[in-house]
């Protein structure tokens, strides 16, 4: 089993420089989320009616849309995987199609760099629960206000609020915790073998 700490910890510094197994990695996590992206659409979609009195509580799915922007990071470590990851992803849920067509491209782009800033600011040297914590909401925010202006810009101010609070605790569990427990079984499977801890 693998502690917390050399799990998720600011061990030694990776090379920046990405590899080829480190684009592979982070294409096949995006465009297998790509696919995860287009059942979750249809499945938001149909969502809708059990959210009829408040649909801004819908918004508690919505961690699963920025998951590859904390999974692909935490397994590569490299600058720009949050960005590539989602930004990939989106695109793969656009050529499966979706009601938001090419849209998704914009808030994948968005969703990436929200979640980028945070690893950046570490320097790209840790990798602890509080950072992808921190990747995972500040993918929401960026999700939040992108969502705000394109789609919501009519809704009061206090939906709104309660919007992006709902999409902060989502992200906190899907997108952060989910790609932690994700990564975890990955490790543990030996996929993950050559890749930084």
């Amino acid at each position: 089993m693998v502690s917390t700490g050399s799990a998720l910890g600011s061990g030694r510094p990776t090379s920046r420089a990405w590899r080829t197994r480190d684009i592979v990695v982070t294409a096949v996590i995006a465009v297998a989320f790509g696919v995860v992206f287009w059942a979750w659409n249809l499945l938001y979609g149909a969502a809708e009616p059990l959210f009829a009195v408040a649909l801004w509580a819908r918004d508690i799915m919505y961690g699963v849309w920025l998951m590859p922007a904390i999974l692909a990071p935490l397994v590569v470590k490299k600058p720009g995987a949050a960005l590539f990851a989602e930004l990939l992803a989106a695109s793969v849920s656009a050529m499966l199609g979706n009601v938001w067509g090419v849209s998704v491209l914009l808030s994948g782009l968005v969703q990436g760099l929200g979640a980028e800033l945070i690893f950046f600011l570490t320097g790209y040297r840790a990798y602890t629960i509080a950072v992808l914590v921190a990747a995972a909401i500040g993918s929401a925010i960026a999700a939040w206000l992108h969502d705000w202006y394109f789609y919501w810009a009519a809704i009061d101010p206090t939906i709104q609020l309660l919007r992006g609070s709902v999409m902060v605790i989502s992200a906190t569990v899907f997108a952060a915790f989910g790609s932690l427990a994700l990564w975890r079984t990955l490790r543990q499977s030996g996929v993950l073998d050559g890749f930084p801890d």
